[in-house]
């Protein structure tokens, strides 16, 4: 098993409300149309992953395993690795419950989005003292 993660901060517009899609990104900024986007200020994009699990997300083979952790809170879901994948973008990771690909994207056919994400969870991720770590694992 190969694991990468990525630091990221919380917003005060973090509303995580997005049925398909769960977004973190390196910009500072947030609107309120950013439903799907839980952190900013991220420590990595797509790009920036570890080359090896890059590799083996590019498998349709691949198992991948994602842990949104903040505080003591963990939020855990699974995808699948997509041989359609760039992982190019060198500002956002997106993981999505579909097979829409795209530079951004890091996962398909996940099983849970932004809006699924603990309550609890958003809220702290509405505080930008928030630090969040953003776990991801491929076999």
């Amino acid at each position: 098993m190969l694991q990468d993660e990525v630091t990221f901060y919380g917003h005060h517009n973090v509303r995580s409300m997005h049925a398909k899609t769960i977004e973190i990104t390196r910009d500072e900024d947030l609107s309120l149309r950013g439903d799907c986007i839980v952190g900013v200020c991220a420590s990595k994009g797509c790009s920036d992953l570890d080359e090896r699990v890059k590799q083996k997300l590019k498998s349709n083979e691949s198992f991948v395993k994602i842990e949104i952790i903040v505080d003591n809170e963990l939020f855990a879901l699974t995808g699948r690795g997509d041989e359609r994948l760039t992982l190019q973008n060198p500002y956002d990771i997106v993981i999505r419950k579909t097979q829409f690909v795209c530079p951004r994207t890091m996962s398909v056919m996940c099983s849970k989005a932004s809006n699924d994400i603990p309550r609890q969870m958003v809220r702290l991720l509405q505080d930008s003292r928030a630090k969040g770590i953003f776990r991801i694992s491929v076999e």
